[in-house]
Parts: C-alpha cells; structure tokens; sequence
C-alpha cells in the first residue's frame, strides 16, 4: 500500500500543479490514499468550499488544514459540507471541526490525525499530546497518521519520538521548505516539513518586492503571492499491508 501526502498547497498556483500531476503520479506509482494540507490555498490563507471540492475532484481523499484554517470565515459555515477537511486539534476554537477521521482502505483502516504545535504557532488553545493520546486510547484502526503542523523543528522531532512505537508516521508542515531528513522512526515514517506546492520564485509563496515594501520601507501591504513557475513536494509511504507497518518514505520534489 502507498500513501502520498502532499505539502502545503499555496494559492492558484499551487492549485494548478496538483492538477497537472497528481493524476499522472497516482497511476504511475500505483497510490492508494491521498492527504493534502490545504490551509494556504485560497490565495494563501485558508480554504474554501469550492477549493476543498476541487481538491476532491483531483482525486485527493483527505485535507489538513493548519494556523489559517479560518482565514476564510466561510468554511465556518460551510464545513458540514466538507465531510474530508479535518481542522488541527488544539487550535482555537477548540470546539470546532473534526481532529481526526477514519478511512477504510483496501480494507484496512486509516486514521488520519492533524495537530498543532505550540512553538512560535498563534491562537494555540492546548497542547497537542492529549489529543494524542486520546486517539489512541479511542480509535480502533490498523494505521495512524499525523500530520504535525508546526513551526518548531525540535518540537516535530520530538513528538515523533515520543509516539514512534504508537503511531505509524509523522509529517510535518507550515515551513514550506521541504526538510532533508525523512528517516524511518522504527517503523514510523517521518519528516520534519513536507515543503509546498506553489510559487517556486518567492518567499514561501509569497511575493518579494511586497514583503519587501511592508518589513524594510514600512508600508502597508496586502498579501501578495508570488508569480511564476510552480514546484511541487510532497513524501511517498510505503506500508507492509500484512502487518501494516510503514517501510519507506520517499520524498518528491520538482
């Protein structure tokens, strides 16, 4: 079994990408379960009710969402319709959204969890190990996946650790700078941060001479992302479906 989880997609761009080659790469390594974090595709910040259906239509069976999950105070009302976007645990509000899903999988089960760090993260409400920990305690499944949205190294590290014997691989994401270090935990797969699919020529997607404008001249700006070409990134698990035990994770990046 191959599980592919795609880094933060960031604005139209980032859209476009997955559209010219997730179908390829899907069938051309045979994967069988797609996660996506989407929390910067609308221009950037937030997702959106047409994006999220458009992510679906694409073939992509689950989104994570990360610090801009209600950047787009729509998805509020809209989210009973976006039965696959699952909202990072310990974000406030903390009563909103679901944490976690279960998805059947060449009958096996998968649980997909999204967390949130602490470190240098906003509107943190609670730490992430409870939610955790209750996941484990409560959900039956075969195969536990987190994607760890934060801005800490050590602190990815160190949750991947701490749950290595417990859960079967660890992603993290918010940097959009795809990190070197994939290893296999045991048998949990890990790396730091995934990367982004989006603006290749700017700073994490967004647009230079704008940054610019407002963190050197001091002027007002609104958020602008980047032109030009688009890259991609993303990691390739590959699981043992006797045991259903992670092998490999391979990183992909052009």
């Amino acid at each position: 079994m191959k599980i592919l989880f795609i880094g933060d997609i960031v604005g139209k761009s980032g859209r476009q990408v997955i559209a010219d080659h997730l179908p390829l790469l899907k069938a051309e390594q045979a994967i069988d379960f797609i996660i996506a974090n989407g929390e910067n595709a609308a221009h950037g910040k937030g997702i959106t009710k047409r994006i999220y259906r458009f992510f679906m239509e694409q073939g992509i069976d689950c989104v994570t969402m990360g610090n801009h999950t209600f950047a787009k105070r729509e998805i509020m009302d809209d989210y009973e319709e976006c039965p696959n976007l699952l909202v990072p645990a310990n974000i406030e509000p903390l009563d909103f959204g679901n944490y976690y899903k279960v998805y059947t999988v060449k009958e096996k089960k998968i649980c997909v969890v999204n967390l949130y760090g602490e470190a240098f993260m906003n509107n943190v409400g609670d730490r992430p190990y409870k939610y955790m920990d209750k996941v484990l305690d409560e959900v039956d499944a075969d195969y536990y996946f987190v994607d760890f949205h934060g801005e800490s190294t050590s602190e990815k590290i160190f949750f991947a650790k701490m749950y290595q014997t417990q859960v079967d691989a660890v992603v993290g994401t918010h940097t959009h700078v795809q990190t070197a270090d994939e290893k296999m935990m045991g048998t949990c797969a890990y790396i730091t941060d995934v990367g982004m699919c989006g603006p290749k020529d700017g700073v994490i997607g967004r647009d230079f001479e704008e940054l610019y404008d407002n963190m050197v001249v001091g002027n007002k700006t609104y958020y602008k992302l980047a032109s030009g070409e688009a890259m991609f990134n993303a990691v390739m698990i590959e699981i043992d479906e006797s045991s259903m035990t992670s092998l490999s994770i391979q990183r992909l990046a052009w």
